[in-house]
């Protein structure tokens, strides 16, 4: 767990976003990631917060956190590959707070190693981020959408990754699943659009908690990574945070069926 954020940290203070009586529903909100920066943001702009982590040892501090800085939160222990499990965390939502408004799926299966090739691949890794990235996207669209439409601001965000739009040379099987994700991006965005659900995904590169241990650790590395992007330097938590929290919000209504690559102008292949 990082250090806690400070009340006005996490987003610009000229961001002017209210999520006021809305409730978003987070996979993956545990722990020191992105997806932590996710909740908090929606927690300090009004929002109700679902955290939904496989472990509540990972999930309960987000929560206490929100807490702790007056946002109302609460925890359902999730494992989105399994499809009753990410039904029963929408219920929760609906149960808790009367609706639900805002979907990310933030969640993807670990255990893998950081590098490897193609020949080296197991069927078991492949099932471990196929289940949560795609299936998991599939398991949280069919279980939110009824709520999502019912809602006068329903928006579905899953987090994908510019290596589902690049490919990757050394985390082969991450890739394709990414990009299941974006496609699914804009098949549900012109699905739902009649029901005025905006359907986006975010690809990030930012720094969490574990990149700064690594990066502190080879200067020279983190100085490689940060010359790869058109600003030399890499995000963190409240610059991410900022563009999901647009994605949620009235101002982002106009915007549906994108992936919006967040990493400092590392890819602009677009």
């Amino acid at each position: 767990m990082t250090d806690d954020i400070g009340a006005s940290a996490i987003l610009p203070a000229n961001l002017r976003i209210d999520l006021s009586g809305r409730t978003a529903l987070v996979t993956g909100g545990g722990g020191d990631g992105l997806g932590r920066g996710y909740c908090i943001a929606f927690a300090d702009l009004g929002a109700n917060v679902v955290i939904a982590t496989r472990r509540a040892v990972t999930g309960q501090p987000v929560v206490d956190e929100i807490r702790r800085r007056g946002g109302a939160a609460s925890l359902v222990v999730t494992d989105v590959a399994e499809r009753s499990q990410v039904e029963r965390a929408v219920s929760h939502a609906v149960d808790e707070y009367g609706a639900l408004d805002i979907m990310v799926h933030n969640a993807l299966g670990g255990g893998l190693p950081k590098r490897y090739r193609l020949e080296d691949v197991t069927a078991q890794w492949w099932d471990i981020l196929s289940r949560t990235a795609v299936w998991g996207s599939y398991f949280c669209a069919k279980a939110a959408y009824p709520q999502l439409a019912a809602s006068q601001h329903g928006r579905f965000i899953l987090i994908s990754s510019p290596s589902g739009i690049e490919g990757s040379h050394n985390i082969p099987i991450y890739s394709p699943v990414k990009a299941a994700q974006r496609a699914l991006v804009k098949s549900l965005a012109r699905e739902w659009g009649r029901d005025h659900v905006t359907v986006n995904a975010i690809a990030p590169v930012a720094i969490t908690g574990t990149h700064r241990k690594a990066l502190a650790a080879n200067p020279v590395y983190a100085d490689r990574v940060q010359g790869r992007t058109a600003l030399g330097q890499l995000g963190d938590e409240k610059d991410i945070a900022a563009v999901v929290a647009w994605l949620a919000s009235d101002s982002a209504a106009y915007v549906t069926g994108q992936t919006i690559v967040c990493d400092g102008g590392g890819f602009m292949g677009l």
